[in-house]
C-alpha cells in the first residue's frame, strides 16, 4: 500500500492530543450527565448560547420520565453536537498535494474531461476546461451549467458541485487528504497499466484456474517484466496467487472473491440467491477508434451489452466487472451486514454491550441491525464526499480508458506523449494490438468510465468507509461458518476446504473485490482503489468518532483494525491506537 507522509492526518491522534472544545475537555457523555443535577448544574451550562430563560425548570408531565428534564435535554444534545463539530473545526484543513501534471503539460494530457469538447487526439479544448475549474473555484451554480460540452455529448457531467458539499457528522470532505496521483510518464503509472490492460485481456478467466492458465502466467511474466511493480507479491514478485488481489491484511487468505458476494442474503421474509447477470465472454468495447472518440466527447454507446441467458456467481473479473457496474451504492456491505448478523450473536464485536452482558435487553436500534444498516449507508455518503473533493477539487486525473488513447495515438506516430517505455513495450499491449488493431484499452461497459475524473474511485471510498463500519461492528475474529467457492463456471457453490477465513479478512477482501472490480472493467488504476480505500477510512473513523458519544449503554467504544494493520479503539469521541 503507498505510504504517505509522517505528518500524514489518518494517523489516529492520541486521546491527549484530540482537539477539545474547551480547556476542561475531560468530556464524557456519561460524566456530563452525572453532573447535572439541578437548575445550578444546567445555568453551568450558559456557554451554549440556549439563554437562562430556556433553561429554567418546568415541571414534569405526567407522560414523561427519565433522567432528565426536557430543557436539561435539550443543552446535552447542544453539547453533544458542538462537540462533535468542534473535534474536527478545530485545526487547520491539511495540505492536499497533486502530482503535477495538470501544470506540467499545456495538452493537458494527463486530465479528465471526458463530455467536453475534444479534437481528433481526443484532446480537450481548454477554453472548456478552464470554464470547468473556474466553476469549481467560484463555486456558483451558474457557472457550472456555463460549463460548454461536446456537441455530440448525450451524457452530463457528474455532479461536480458535490465537491463542494458540506456534512452535517464526521469528517469534512475537505479535510481528507491523500497522496498524489502517480505522474502520467512514471514508471507506477506504466504498471498500472499494465496490470488493467492484463485485467481486460483475463476478463473470461475463471479465478479457480488462474494457477493454470497459459494467459495468466503471461500476465504473471509481464507484470515483473516492470521496473515498478503494483499490487501485492510473494518474494518481491507477482504470481498467480497474488494477481490482481488486494493489498489488505486478508487479501491473500482463501479464495479470491469475499465471502459476502456469494453467501445467501437473509432479507426478510425472503433469501437473496447472489447469482448476477453475466455479460457474454468476449463482449468488450470501444476497442474502435471512432468509438472511443465519440464516447469521449460524451455520446452514448450504441449496442447494448448481450448477456448470457443463465445467472451466475461471481466466477471471474467479467462477471464481477458487471457486479460494480449495476451495483447500488451501499448494496455489497449492507448485504455483508445482514449475513454477519445471521451468524448470531458471537459474530458481533467484542465491545457491542448487548453480545454476553445484558440477558434482558436486546439490542436494535443502538448497536442491532437497524444501527448496522444505518450507520453502513451513512459511511457510503460520507465516503463519497470525500471522494468526490478530492476528484474534482483536487486530482482530475485521466481514465484508463484515455491513457490507451494517448498510448495508441503515440505508439501509431501521431504523437508522442512520453509515455514510460515499460508499457509501450509490454507484452500486453502487443497482445492487445494483435486482436483488435489497435492499444486502445477494452473496456467492459459500453459507455467506458463514468463522467467523473479517476481519482480516487468512488466505489473504493464507498468501500473503505464501509467496511470500516462493518469491522466496528462485528467481531473481525470470528470464522465464517461453511465457506464456499463459486465452481469455474458460475453455476454452483462448492464448500471451502482451505483455511480459516475470518470477519474482518473477508470485509477486508470485499472492499478490495469491488474497488479492483472497477479497474478489472478498464475504468480505473490500482491507487484510484487503493488509495480510495484509505479516504473512506478517513471518513468512516469520523463518523464513528461521532456515534460513539451518542449512546447510553455501557460501552467501550469501537474497537477495529485500520487497513495498514494498525488497531484502534473509537471511544468518547477519541481515538487511539492500540
Amino acid at each position: 500500500m503507498r505510504q504517505g507522509p509522517s505528518h500524514d492526518p489518518r494517523t489516529p491522534v492520541e486521546e491527549s492530543q484530540t482537539p477539545r472544545e474547551n480547556p476542561d475537555a475531560s468530556f464524557s457523555r456519561r460524566g456530563f450527565l452525572k453532573g447535572l443535577s439541578g437548575t445550578s448544574a444546567v445555568a453551568a451550562t450558559g456557554g451554549l448560547g440556549l439563554g437562562t430563560a430556556l433553561l429554567s425548570a418546568e415541571p414534569a408531565q405526567a407522560d414523561e420520565v427519565g433522567p432528565l428534564n426536557k430543557n436539561v435535554r435539550r443543552a446535552v444534545a447542544a453539547r453533544t453536537r458542538r462537540r462533535a463539530a468542534n473535534s474536527y473545526l478545530k485545526g487547520f484543513l491539511p495540505p492536499q498535494p497533486c502530482n503535477g501534471d495538470e501544470a506540467a503539460f499545456a495538452d493537458l494530457r494527463a486530465q479528465f474531461f471526458k463530455t467536453l469538447p475534444h479534437d481528433n487526439l481526443g484532446e480537450v479544448d481548454p477554453t472548456a476546461y478552464n470554464a470547468m475549474l473556474d466553476a469549481l473555484d467560484s463555486g456558483d451554480p451558474a457557472d457550472f451549467d456555463a460549463i460548454p460540452l461536446s456537441p455530440q455529448a448525450d451524457r452530463r457531467l457528474a455532479n461536480p458541485q458535490a465537491a463542494l458539499a458540506f456534512e452535517m457528522v464526521g469528517l469534512d470532505s475537505h479535510a481528507t487528504r491523500m497522496d498524489p496521483a502517480p505522474t502520467f510518464q512514471g514508471a507506477e503509472s506504466a504498471a498500472e497499466m499494465g496490470e488493467v490492460y492484463w485485467q481486460a485481456l483475463t476478463r473470461d478467466v475463471p479465478f479457480r484456474d488462474y494457477g493454470t492458465d497459459p494467459l495468466v502466467a503471461d500476465a504473471v511474466a509481464d507484470l515483473n517484466a516492470f521496473s515498478a511493480t503494483v499490487g501485492p507479491t510473494q518474494g518481491g514478485l507477482v504470481t498467480p496467487g497474488t494477481l490482481f488481489r488486494g493489498e489488505t491484511p486478508g487479501d491473500l487468505i482463501g479464495p479470491y472473491i469475499s465471502q459476502f458476494l456469494w453467501l445467501p442474503v437473509p432479507f426478510g421474509p425472503t433469501t437473496i440467491t447472489q447469482r448476477y447477470d453475466a455479460p457474454q465472454a468476449g463482449d468488450d468495447r470501444m476497442t474502435d477508434y471512432n468509438e472511443w472518440l465519440a464516447i469521449q466527447r460524451g455520446a452514448n454507446p450504441q449496442v447494448p451489452l448481450v448477456f448470457d441467458p443463465v445467472q451466475r456467481y461471481i466466477y471471474n473479473n467479467r462477471v464481477l466487472g458487471e457486479y460494480v457496474h449495476r451495483d447500488v451504492v451501499t448494496q455489497a456491505y449492507s448485504n455483508a451486514g445482514l449475513i454477519m448478523a445471521s451468524f448470531g450473536p458471537d459474530a458481533l464485536s467484542p465491545t457491542n454491550p448487548y453480545r454476553n452482558d445484558i440477558t434482558n435487553q436486546g439490542a436494535f436500534i443502538t448497536f442491532g441491525i437497524v444501527s448496522v444498516l444505518d450507520l453502513v449507508t451513512k459511511a457510503g455518503r460520507v465516503g463519497l464526499t470525500g471522494a468526490w473533493f478530492q476528484k474534482w477539487s483536487v486530482h482530475r486525473r485521466l481514465r484508463p480508458e484515455v491513457f490507451g488513447g494517448r498510448l495508441e495515438n503515440q505508439m501509431n506516430g501521431t504523437k508522442n506523449y512520453g509515455i514510460h517505455p515499460d508499457i509501450v513495450g509490454s507484452d500486453a499491449v502487443a497482445q492487445v494490438f494483435a486482436a483488435n488493431g489497435n492499444r486502445l484499452l477494452p473496456q467492459a461497459f459500453p459507455e467506458g468510465s463514468p463522467t467523473h475524473p479517476s481519482y480516487p474511485a468512488g466505489h473504493a471510498t464507498i468501500a473503505g468507509a464501509c467496511a470500516t463500519v462493518l469491522k466496528a461492528l462485528f467481531d473481525e475474529d470470528f470464522e465464517v461458518p461453511n465457506p464456499v467457492e463459486a465452481t469455474a463456471d458460475g453455476l454452483a457453490l462448492d464448500p471451502w476446504g482451505g483455511a480459516p477465513l475470518t470477519l474482518g479478512n473477508e470485509i477486508n477482501k470485499l472492499a478490495a473485490n469491488v474497488s479492483i472490480g472497477r479497474d478489472a472493467a478498464g475504468v480505473h488504476y490500482r491507487s484510484d482503489g487503493i488509495d480510495g480505500l484509505l479516504v473512506g477510512e478517513m471518513q468512516a473513523i469520523g463518523l464513528l468518532r461521532d456515534y460513539s458519544i451518542t449512546f447510553n449503554e455501557d460501552f467501550d467504544g469501537f474497537v477495529l483494525t485500520r487497513f495498514d494493520g494498525q488497531r484502534i479503539r473509537i471511544r468518547n469521541g477519541k481515538v487511539k491506537n492500540l
